[in-house]
């Protein structure tokens, strides 16, 4: 027993003594303007910090050890408009205070600021400008990576079809990425295969999605803004998600999308002024609640089959058409606490704060409006009205509908008129 316990605290020691010598040896390496940075990477050793003065670094950087870049000032590293600027290959590695740019236009090479290469987990990388890259960041299966308070745009004089995506993850666990400010990238932020990540505080516009889901888990979308884009927020083939707290305002096409999407919470979210607040396409067991959907030409479009979702507590206000649903039966919404909708037309004769009568969201005036739009022409005439009041009164005539059974008769949000206007330009 004696001599085990010996080992043992030979063994202890030789760990410690390893673990002081490593910290000991570690440190920070001043990098001179006109100096090659390559040099002073591959002559650094592992754990040092290299911090870099202000200037122009003119490479393609490999970064195949444990270190720490830390600019001065913001210097600039070009990478000459040829292959990646920078190529992350060991885990571990810092990346701060930097100009990031000039990567190659490869698509098929996937050129990017900075390249982080399988198996480089914890990459972090902060306060950077990457900038005229075609990929801002590639990031492939690395674990735990942090990209925090950086500013993304791309090759903004490119077609959106040529451009990269500000910052994509493929086959990723734990990401954070937060803070974050991209634009004139194709997507701002690519997920694919990549699960328990958090994307909180970005700003993401004039792009193709401010974020574009795929095939992830167990992922958070908190806090963040989607503004001037094609679409806001896309999810699909996802699920597990939580997204709260956002605003998705101004996209061209939707703010957010939910499409084959299970077992997820959309909540307390800001919709505005987009031409389709939601896209809701092959959904089920999702839960919808207390969001504001405001001033969109279509508040919610519904399609193929997504049942079995709730939806409870949401105020629609004055979008030009509430909701387009096609579907085969009645959609049953706010059954246990009902939705606002801004054009219910019922009465609360018991002061419940609940309608006594069903909001329906479509008749066969909408649905005949949808297929032949030239027929909004004649909305206001009297036959139309004729029309939609038979439809209401003989159920031969009646067409499947979202209802709320007893709609809410006042919003819960309380900044409404804040929202009103946030059109993208020209729409």
């Amino acid at each position: 027993m004696r001599i085990s316990l010996k080992r043992w605290y030979v063994l202890l020691l030789f760990v410690f003594w390893g673990s002081t010598a490593a910290i000991t040896h570690a440190k920070t390496v001043l990098v001179k303007a006109g100096s090659s940075l390559q040099d002073a990477i591959s002559e650094a050793q592992e754990g040092d910090v290299l911090e870099i003065e202000r200037g122009v670094y003119v490479g393609n950087f490999l970064i195949n050890k444990r270190l720490t870049l830390r600019g001065l000032r913001r210097p600039t590293l070009s990478g000459g408009m040829r292959g990646d600027t920078i190529r992350v290959t060991a885990p571990d590695v810092v990346l701060e205070g930097l100009i990031v740019r000039d990567s190659g236009d490869s698509l098929k090479d996937q050129n990017a600021g900075i390249y982080i290469y399988p198996g480089a987990h914890r990459a972090v990388v902060r306060n950077s400008d990457l900038t005229y890259n075609l990929f801002g960041l590639w990031i492939e299966k690395s674990n735990d990576v942090l990209i925090e308070a950086n500013i993304i745009t791309g090759k903004r004089d490119y077609n959106s079809s040529q451009r990269g995506n500000g910052v994509q993850l493929y086959n990723t666990n734990g990401a954070k990425i937060i803070n974050n400010h991209i634009s004139f990238v194709r997507d701002a932020l690519y997920v694919d295969v990549s699960h328990h990540a958090l994307f909180k505080g970005n700003k993401l516009h004039h792009s193709r999605y401010g974020s574009h889901y795929m095939n992830s888990y167990y992922n958070v979308w908190e806090d963040n803004d989607s503004y001037y884009n094609r679409g806001g927020l896309a999810l699909m083939e996802t699920r597990d998600q939580i997204v709260r707290n956002n605003r998705t305002w101004g996209n061209s096409d939707h703010g957010i999308m939910l499409r084959t999407i299970q077992d997820s919470v959309i909540e307390n979210n800001i919709i505005a002024g987009n031409n389709r607040g939601l896209f809701i396409y092959d959904v089920g067991y999702v839960t919808l609640k207390n969001n504001l959907v405001v001033d969109n030409r279509v508040g919610v479009h519904l399609s193929a089959g997504s049942n079995y979702n709730q939806v409870e507590g949401n105020d629609f206000v004055a979008n030009r058409e509430q909701v387009r649903y096609v579907g085969a039966k009645d959609e049953i919404w706010g059954v246990r606490t009902g939705n606002y909708w801004s054009n219910y037309v019922g009465w609360d004769r018991n002061g419940d704060q609940r309608g006594d009568l069903a909001y329906e969201a479509n008749d066969l005036v909408d649905r005949m409006n949808w297929r032949y739009p030239s027929s909004q022409l004649l909305a206001g005439s009297p036959a139309v009205q004729v029309l939609r009041g038979v439809s209401q009164q003989f159920p031969v005539l009646r067409v499947p509908s979202v209802v709320d059974p007893h709609p809410r008769m006042h919003p819960g949000n309380n900044n409404i008129g804040l929202w009103f206007g946030m059109h993208y330009p020209g729409m």
